[in-house]
């Protein structure tokens, strides 16, 4: 311990530790699909994010691939996601290895050359034949979802959500449940979820869409797909990335972590033991000369 006015000396050091512990995610692969000089495609698994963000550092699709595949893929940190999945959706991820790929997608992205397709698990007999869902979508941040805007463009108040369209097709039900084709036309925030809902046959076990009002998840510090957690999956894989205060953590319930030699009686703080990944998954992006696909999850075999 010094006082404020202590100068540093030459060769000292300071130094400030920050212990941290990572939200854990699902134990599964994050599996190779296609490997090209400037693309990689993997299958991402639901409950891991892309990208770091919040609590996650490690535990990323990025991350994942860096520290397990470096080696094998001869990666680099210039490896760039074209595209974004939520953290609790599964399926396709396409990976750029340089900045001008990178580019070139987010190009023909933007101009609308890029065509996208997902299957959701839904419930209800979802109907036949095309089905468009045109309704412009407004993401409240605060809360974590978005609502399907419905109104007159042209009446006296402007319609305050942003321009939306998806279109679906059933491919089967069992009279319990669809499982439906979704090509998403434009790219907004929980946009297909949203206009699942709006069609009356939500995903189904989407909790944040299956009913209208939910908690504030913003009061409850944490995320509003946090808070449409199932139960049904055991997660893994915790590592120290993220801090926590002792007090407001100390009564949860956790896995201990043995590798941990500092605070073992931690847990990240606002998330529970139990997750189920969204029936949402990615299948196939496509392009101009170009198209990468994903195999199906188990699920949607089951309706």
């Amino acid at each position: 311990m010094v006082p404020v006015s202590y100068i540093v000396k030459s060769s000292q050091k300071i130094s400030h530790f920050l212990h941290r512990h990572e939200p854990p995610v699902m134990a599964w692969e994050v599996s190779i699909l296609q490997k090209e000089p400037d693309v990689l495609t993997v299958c991402k698994p639901p409950s891991v994010p892309v990208h770091p963000c919040g609590q996650y550092r490690k535990n990323t699709i990025v991350g994942i691939l860096q520290a397990d595949y470096a080696l094998y893929l001869f990666l680099d940190t210039k490896m760039l996601a074209v595209h974004r999945l939520d953290r609790l959706v599964s399926g396709l991820l396409i990976l750029a290895r340089n900045a001008s790929k990178a580019d070139l997608f987010r190009q023909q992205i933007e101009a609308g050359k890029v065509q996208k397709q997902y299957v959701a698990k839904v419930i209800g007999v979802f109907p036949e034949g095309e089905q468009v869902v045109d309704v412009n979508i407004n993401y409240d941040a605060r809360a974590g979802r978005s609502t399907a805007e419905v109104g007159d463009s042209c009446g006296d108040t402007p319609l305050k959500g942003k321009a939306a369209c998806t279109k679906f097709t059933r491919i089967s039900t069992n009279g319990t449940h669809s499982i439906v084709l979704c090509k998403p036309i434009t790219g907004r925030t929980h946009q297909i979820r949203v206009h699942l809902q709006y069609t009356g046959h939500p995903i189904a076990n989407d909790m944040l869409y299956l009913s209208e009002p939910v908690s504030d998840c913003a009061t409850q510090g944490m995320s509003a797909d946090r808070s449409a957690a199932c139960s049904g999956h055991s997660l893994t894989s915790i590592t120290h990335e993220n801090f926590l205060d002792k007090d407001e953590t100390s009564s949860e319930e956790f896995r201990i972590d043995p590798m941990c030699t500092n605070c073992p009686n931690l847990a990240p703080k606002g998330y529970d033991v139990h997750e189920e990944g969204l029936w949402l998954h990615c299948v196939r992006y496509s392009g101009p000369g170009w198209g990468y696909e994903c195999p199906y999850p188990d699920w949607a075999s089951n309706a």
